[in-house]
């Protein structure tokens, strides 16, 4: 069993910036990928970022390429998404979640993920 808990959402104006961490708790943390995904109000979830183990691979969504870094801090049981340059279509519910790499689905798919925080509230103002 695996918890997560997201924080760090808020609302702020575009071209601003905002760091969400995702705490986790629970089994062997470290041995995850973690992805961040997103879901703004009548939309699919989206994938937005994802992360390898050992931090040595990272991955993203074409529209957030040069604007979010994702990282870890396996000591700390922590995954950050570093956000900068918002734009309003960034506003969404942000999830982090674990994945487990045995769904047979991408790291793209929300399908591949089992674990998943609650969710934080990102807001973009024009």
């Amino acid at each position: 069993q695996v918890h997560l808990a997201e924080s760090g959402g808020g609302l702020v104006q575009a071209g601003d910036s905002l760091t969400l961490s995702c705490a986790a708790s629970g089994r062997t943390f470290r041995s995850y990928l973690m992805g961040w995904f997103r879901q703004a109000p009548g939309k699919e979830r989206e994938f937005v970022a994802a992360i390898t183990w050992s931090g040595g691979s990272t991955y993203y969504q074409n529209s957030v390429k040069g604007r979010f870094t994702i990282s870890r801090d396996n000591a700390r049981n922590t995954v950050y998404l570093q956000m900068n340059s918002l734009k309003p279509e960034d506003t969404a519910v942000y999830y982090c979640a674990t994945y487990p790499g045995t769904t047979g689905r991408s790291i793209q798919s929300p399908q591949g993920y089992d674990y998943w925080g609650q969710g934080t509230q990102v807001t973009v103002s024009s």
